[in-house]
């Protein structure tokens, strides 16, 4: 499948149509009109002019490309962990984070009809994962799908009767599938962190609590992470995330995606990014941009 399914389409022609007379005002974000990420652009910036791309590397293209001014793109759940693929496209890229959005998820089971008896749900593997009690409790079979709405749409041209969806409500609305059940994921604290990307870098006001986001790679030394980690406890920058990822086909190497509060310029923030470098083979910003939520718990 390398493309939406056909009852999409004509939405996703005219939301791409729409979006190219305003390029700037265009937000790309990965998924079938109704997705998730759909829902996150408008709560993000509710003037913007969405733009639905097949894949995250298609949402990021159009960026490049000047399509859209930015991309929204999900980065991390609370419940079912970092978005798989993400920490190599964001570097790949070339694009700066500018901007954090956090969005409640709410997933609802759908299908043709309101009495059917579901045997199958299709959905993006996050929802899946999100959903995996209600499932397992149900006996419905999990079957992955490119994006929530997309499956949606495919259930409603499907012939298969006992086949269901999950998807955000608005999704059975633009689909003209019957919601079965609401709100099935598995915490009502359900929670996706999504990413702004533009092409250029911004510096957020000094009116608030920033991030800044990067990557690195350790040298091949003993104790070269709790080396490179040193800097920022000695400076007082607080490290809020912290993943390993490995590059390529080596085993030799492990890079690692960073989020700590404050920004470049901030005299610890420097000093620890500078004590970093002599530990690591590459260092590289992604982007400093203001806190959505704040991450320091104080009291």
């Amino acid at each position: 499948m390398d493309s939406f399914p056909e009852n999409a389409l004509g939405m996703v022609k005219k939301m791409t149509a729409t979006a190219a007379q305003q390029p700037s005002k265009a937000i790309a974000f990965q998924g079938a009109p109704g997705a998730n990420s759909h829902l996150a652009a408008l709560e993000f910036d509710p003037d913007c002019l969405p733009l639905p791309c097949f894949s995250f590397e298609d949402a990021l293209e159009s960026v490049k490309l000047g399509v859209a001014g930015s991309a929204l793109i999900p980065i991390e759940n609370n419940l079912h962990g970092r978005i798989a693929d993400i920490h190599f496209l964001l570097p790949e890229s070339g694009l700066h984070i500018v901007a954090e959005h956090f969005m409640l998820i709410q997933h609802c089971l759908m299908a043709k009809s309101a009495d059917a008896k579901i045997t199958s749900a299709m959905s993006h593997p996050q929802a899946l994962g999100q959903c995996r009690h209600y499932l397992r409790e149900k006996s419905i079979i999990p079957v992955a799908y490119a994006d929530t709405a997309a499956a949606a749409a495919y259930v409603a041209q499907s012939d298969d009767p006992h086949a269901a969806a999950i998807a955000p409500p608005l999704a059975a609305t633009m689909y003209g599938l019957k919601p079965i059940a609401d709100a099935i994921q598995d915490r009502a604290d359900n929670m996706t962190r999504f990413v702004l990307l533009a092409a250029e870098s911004a510096i957020p006001e000094p009116n608030g609590p920033v991030m800044t986001t990067l990557i690195f790679e350790v040298k091949n030394t003993p104790a070269a992470l709790y080396k490179a980690m040193g800097g920022f406890a000695t400076n007082g920058v607080n490290m809020t995330k912290l993943e390993s990822y490995q590059q390529g086909n080596s085993f030799a190497a492990t890079e690692f995606y960073c989020d700590i509060e404050g920004a470049p310029g901030d005299a610890g923030v420097d000093r620890a990014i500078e004590e970093l470098g002599f530990h690591c083979n590459s260092v590289r910003i992604l982007g400093t941009y203001r806190q959505a939520r704040p991450r320091t718990v104080v009291g």
